[in-house]
């Protein structure tokens, strides 16, 4: 499979080169908004999206000092995360009340996670390989297929830049509970090359992951182990590519990123797990006329998990005991036509084709199943009107035909402002554990009789994007039919109906020295199907979240602190295991004492406050973080 893979990437080009190119082309005609590729599969800049959008970048990024992909997303609008311990720990992305299945993860235009349980592995994804994150919220099941019922998440790597010069790169950091990182690289091009690579690790002595007391209450792991659990991960990534002076781009990306994390078992499910997650992707991009552009894509995902169990006495430890495996893989490839109609009127037909594998130690019924899409979707500018409309077919090798579809209508405003509305829907098929997983002796874990998940998703918006400032406002309403989610066996069942009404507000300036970022999200994620649980929150959504982040810089001093707060939430579908609000303040600091240099401070959780989100899991109280980074 690796000769194939090898073979795709010398014939295409990846996603992330796409979004490079049309970013430094809109600063150099004098745009001043972001350019977005995610929200239409072409590149858009932000008002002209229709969407509910948030871009972060390489600047946010060292701006923030985060540890985790999680550190950088909450907070922001109609987000919430739920993460089974410390550093490394299992994390999840609730996205507008969905399910964390309910989100589309995308690598450089490569779609990941494991097609067993459903949820790509977000914390094994390192921060020194993102160049900039586009989280779109919203259905984009006409433009995507399954899974993007909540919205779709992108993230790019780091690409080199086309200014003829060689760029070397190291950062190494240093923290609470024995923190490690490393990563060093380089990064290139001239006017018609580019390339970038990286290699970098990190370790941590952890924290007790599950709380103490968690095997008398029958909850969470099951077991009453204080020990820290350790995390150790290696990771790699590369992207390069050439293009000609006719346009035609050819390109290639590569990451893979293996751990060792240490979690409370047992000798039945294990108390050690090594997970790899692999993504290469490549893309090819000519224009056979020159009012069409040819798109192709192709690559793989592939996310191998294996468990042991590793036993002590005394402070010494027997050997590691193999408890079982699960090994999956995504091929995936599309062929996308843009076709400009007319002056502001561009139309894209395009074909996806996906195929999911599963190999694993537990039986399963069914171990593939392939989709194949088709979607076009019509981009027209009308004077102050903006209209998008998009429609998709699905034919899955399980769960037969599938029809979705998206309008949008934007107008402009004369002085900036941009009103929105729009209308989706998308579906989510359910994932080989819920159909498949065998039982634990006479105990149920599956259930094979599960239909795919259905939505309906209409949203009102009113946003601005100024040089200076930038605000926004979007009002919205979800209904999900057959939602998946799990009773209080942790059997999953259908839920006949389920509704989402969300609020969210952000508002951001940067003025002189200054900068000042404020997300709001007021949500009602419910169960709405008439039975004893109906009206009861959906599991493990806040209801109300807001996050501030202050920077001033001092001249070769950069300072910042960022504030965040979280309604109480539930750890199950009745609503009995409740995890209380909670509210955390980072403060954050950074010298450029050198060209090329700089030296950061990180305090997060300054309070200590304890808190959960999912239930009888421990988050990190106080943690310091010092880096060193170079880059020219």
């Amino acid at each position: 499979m690796l000769k194939k893979t090898s073979l795709a990437a010398a014939l295409l080009l990846p996603l992330a080169a796409q979004a490079a190119y049309a970013q430094s082309t809109a600063e150099q005609n004098g745009t001043l908004e972001p350019v977005i590729v995610t929200a239409t599969r072409t590149a858009v800049t932000a008002n002209e999206t229709l969407s509910s959008v948030s871009v972060i970048t390489r600047e946010d990024i060292e701006r923030l000092q985060p540890v985790s992909i999680a550190d950088l997303l909450t907070g922001l609008p109609g987000v919430s995360i739920g993460q089974a311990g410390g550093v490394g720990a299992q994390t999840s992305l609730y996205l507008r009340g969905s399910n964390a299945t309910h989100v589309l993860v995308l690598i450089d235009g490569v779609r990941i996670g494991s097609v067993s349980i459903g949820l790509p592995a977000l914390e094994q994804i390192p921060m020194q390989a993102i160049d900039r994150i586009e989280l779109v919220r919203g259905p984009r099941a006409s433009l995507y297929g399954s899974d993007a019922i909540g919205g779709v998440l992108q993230v790019f790597t780091k690409h080199g830049q086309a200014d003829g010069g060689i760029s070397p790169s190291v950062s190494v950091t240093g923290g609470s509970h024995g923190y490690v990182s490393g990563q060093a690289g380089v990064s290139g091009g001239d006017a018609h090359l580019w390339y970038n690579a990286s290699l970098g690790g990190t370790y941590t002595g952890g924290i007790p992951n599950c709380r103490m007391g968690a095997a008398e209450l029958g909850v969470a792991c099951y077991v009453d182990d204080p020990r820290n659990d350790t995390y150790r991960n290696w990771n790699g990534f590369a992207n390069f590519g050439y293009r000609w002076d006719n346009g035609t781009e050819l390109a290639f990306n590569w990451l893979r990123s293996k751990s060792n994390a240490e979690f409370a078992g047992s000798p039945y499910v294990g108390n050690d797990s090594i997970e790899e997650q692999y993504v290469a992707g490549a893309r090819l991009s000519f224009t056979p006329l020159s009012l069409w552009k040819v798109t192709l894509n192709a690559g793989q995902s592939r996310d191998d998990l294996a468990s042991y169990y590793q036993g002590s006495y005394i402070g010494n430890y027997y050997p590691r005991i193999p408890t079982g495996y699960f090994n999956s893989r995504r091929n995936q490839a599309s062929w996308q036509n843009d076709i400009t109609l007319a002056a502001n009127q561009l139309l894209t037909v395009g074909v996806d084709y996906q195929q999911e594998h599963v190999a694993s130690d537990t039986r399963f019924e069914r171990t593939s199943r392939g989709d194949t899409g088709t979607f076009v979707q019509y981009q027209g500018t009308f004077g102050r009107n903006e209209i998008q409309l998009a429609a998709r077919h699905d034919h899955n090798d399980q769960f037969g035909n599938h029809n979705t579809g998206s309008a949008a209508w934007g107008y402009h405003f004369e002085h900036g402002p941009v009103l929105s509305v729009s209308y989706g829907s998308a579906f989510h098929a359910p994932t080989f554990d819920d159909l498949y997983f065998p039982p634990y002796g006479a105990i149920p874990t599956a259930n094979p009789d599960l239909k795919p998940e259905t939505s309906r998703s209409a949203e009102i918006g009113l946003t601005q994007q100024l040089q200076h400032w930038n605000w926004g406002v979007n009002a919205y309403q979800t209904t999900i039919n057959n939602l998946i989610v799990l009773d209080n066996n942790y059997v999953p069942q259908n839920l006949s109906r389920a509704r989402i009404r969300g609020l969210e507000g952000q508002f951001g300036f940067h003025l002189d020295d200054w900068r000042v970022e404020s997300y709001l999200t007021l949500m009602q994620p419910k169960n709405h199907d008439g039975g004893p649980n109906n009206g009861k929150l959906l599991q493990r959504r806040a209801q109300r979240t807001a996050r501030i982040d202050v920077d001033r810089k001092l001249g070769q001093f950069n300072l910042g602190a960022s504030f965040f707060a979280a309604s109480q939430r539930y750890d199950d579908i009745a609503n009995t295991r409740r995890m209380g609000g909670y509210a955390t303040t980072d403060l954050r600091a950074s010298y450029a004492f050198a060209p090329g240099w700089q030296l950061e401070a990180k305090l997060a959780n300054v309070f200590d406050r304890n808190y959960e989100t999912v239930y009888y899991y421990n988050q990190l109280g106080r943690t310091w973080y010092l880096t060193l980074r170079y880059a020219l």
